[in-house]
């Protein structure tokens, strides 16, 4: 393990979250890059949290076939998959970066020293470990979101023609 020493036994590493600030100038920019994505994060959750979808429009789309019921549906799913799409976005977007910041900390064999010296790079990595795993738990406790998007793939072809697709 890269938190090894070489005889295998386990280093303490001290971190200072509550102070920690970037150093150099190298990781002053990774630093300020990867803030620009987790200032969204929890602007993110907060939403993700609220996503109520649209069971009802769907139910009604699907028990009682028709032009109208599924019009509804559609005009209902358009706006939550654009939330779902941004959802999907930012993800995207901070998968991007995140290489960048593990390539800093874990390169080389100076992980342990990485870690201590870049105290700043260290918090911001454990702040993406905590969103994502907020992000996954709101997301498989809200079945909504899996719902809404499927209704949409479903739904996709009918409506593909149409401006607001």
């Amino acid at each position: 393990s890269i938190f090894m020493g070489s005889e295998h036994t386990a280093l303490n590493i001290v971190l200072d979250f509550e102070n920690a600030q970037p150093k150099s100038d190298q990781e002053k920019k990774i630093h300020a890059d990867i803030a620009a994505y987790l200032d969204s994060s929890e602007t993110i959750l907060k939403e993700i949290g609220e996503f109520t979808g649209c069971d009802d429009k769907i139910r009604a789309a699907i028990t009682t076939p028709g032009a109208e019921t599924e019009q509804a549906a559609w005009d209902a799913i358009v706006p939550s998959v654009d939330k779902l799409k941004n959802f999907y976005d930012f993800s995207v977007d901070l998968e991007k970066v995140l290489p960048q910041l593990l390539t800093e900390l874990f390169s080389g064999n100076q992980a342990c020293t990485n870690l201590e010296g870049q105290q700043a790079l260290a918090k911001q990595l454990a702040d993406i470990l905590d969103f994502v795993l907020r992000f996954d738990d709101a997301k498989m406790i809200n079945p909504a979101i899996q719902n809404d998007f499927s209704y949409y793939r479903r739904s996709l072809n009918k409506h593909k023609n149409k401006s607001d697709v």
